[in-house]
């Protein structure tokens, strides 16, 4: 019985859950913490790159969803919602310490808080295990050289898999004026990522030597 009354739980939509929270009930306010706290911290996690700072950021955005919660009203996703306080605070904290930020480098090992596809195949060799970190790294790096609303606007659309229309809520802009900014974000990351690309593509060089075979005349 308990089992089915979890999963009845689990099946509320974020809308219903922010309602029970806006009419009281603390508990539907603490499931959403739990379905969106790590998603959130991932994220804040990739705006800032510090760990710590994220998990602050992050307690700071639902301590303002809460104390907003009577105000609340159904007009738009939960989701965009969040993430658009998400995004202000951590601008935010990103303009008033950037002095800080500067002198950390891009280099420094992912933490534990990298999205999943740095993780490589349990079965890789560690030669390939090093490939990949590279691969990551520079990756990586060339999403955090972006400017801040093509930064974020990637964020949200490759690692929340958010659509044009929510991103561009969490925004504040046209769906347009979106599309363009993503476009020039790719663009910006195919011409930086081009050489990384190439290299993966280029086969390997077919080894010659052995093979008993003359060259051809």
């Amino acid at each position: 019985m308990s089992v089915r009354y979890d999963v009845a739980i689990m099946a509320r939509s974020d809308v219903q859950l922010m309602l029970e929270a806006k009419a009281g009930d603390d508990a539907s306010f603490e499931l959403l913490l739990q379905r969106y706290r790590t998603p959130l911290v991932s994220f804040l996690y990739r705006m800032v790159r510090d760990s710590a700072t994220a998990e602050d950021l992050s307690q700071e955005v639902f301590i303002r969803v809460y104390r907003a919660r009577a105000k609340y009203a159904p007009s738009a996703k939960f989701t965009t919602w969040l993430f658009r306080i998400a995004t202000n605070l951590a601008l935010n904290r990103i303009r008033d310490t950037r002095h800080r930020l500067l002198e950390i480098s891009l280099d420094a090992p992912a933490e534990e808080h990298e999205p999943s596809m740095e993780l490589p195949a349990r079965e890789m060799r560690v030669d390939q295990l090093l490939l990949e970190r590279d691969r990551a790294a520079v990756i990586r790096n060339a999403v955090e050289s972006l400017p801040e609303k093509q930064r974020i606007a990637v964020l949200l659309h490759k690692y929340e898999d958010m659509d044009y229309v929510e991103i561009a809520k969490v925004l504040e802009c046209s769906e347009a004026a979106l599309k363009s900014l993503l476009f020039r974000a790719y663009e910006t990351l195919r011409v930086q990522l081009a050489p990384l690309v190439a290299g993966a593509a280029s086969p390997a060089p077919a080894e010659t030597a052995g093979t008993g075979k003359g060259r051809p005349s």
